[in-house]
């Protein structure tokens, strides 16, 4: 992961307000290899920009204005005007309470990570959607990547399968097994 040209062909969106921000994370992408990076400072702005340049990835930051991260989330996954739902998203937050990550995680965005950022931690995170993507599940309350992280064996009765529907994939969240 170390080469320096491992991210060369993948087209970024920063999302955030500050500007430091901002340069910080182009500055980490760059050396490895980034070289299409757009910038947004709002949610707003970045609705444009996800129609006319069309990133693979979406670093976005949770609190903005007018339009915050979440709600940008939300437009992108369910959007009658979204031209990209499949985009993988990176949530970048000062909020690191375990409310903010299942609510980030409820919106539909791939990686979570906390400000301030490192270099290793965010590589980390944007491997992990380049070189692991997730399935993306509908549900009816829910559209993007499927929330389950690790495939455990399931020991019990099988509760969900008369839940299914046309194979989408419907997750209920913690449960206990016998």
């Amino acid at each position: 992961m170390s080469e320096h040209g491992y991210l060369e062909q993948v087209r970024f969106l920063i999302i955030d307000d500050n500007a430091f921000s901002r340069q910080l994370t182009r500055r980490i992408l760059n050396q490895f290899g980034a070289r299409e990076i757009h910038e947004a400072e709002n949610g707003a702005r970045a609705k444009d920009e996800v129609k006319s340049f069309k990133p693979d990835i979406i670093i976005v930051d949770w609190v903005m204005s007018p339009v915050n991260g979440m709600e940008f989330v939300r437009w992108l996954r369910e959007g009658p005007d979204s031209p990209e739902p499949f985009t993988p998203v990176i949530m970048v937050t000062a909020y690191s309470h375990l409310h903010n990550i299942m609510q980030a995680r409820d919106a539909g965005i791939n990686e979570f990570l906390t400000k301030p950022i490192s270099a290793k931690s965010l590589i980390k995170r944007v491997q992990s959607v380049i070189e692991k993507p997730r399935q993306f599940v509908r549900a009816d309350e829910y559209f993007g990547p499927d929330r389950r992280r690790r495939d455990l064996p399931h020991r019990g009765t099988e509760r969900r399968s008369d839940l299914m529907d046309d194979g989408d994939v419907v997750d209920l969240g913690p449960h206990t097994t016998g």
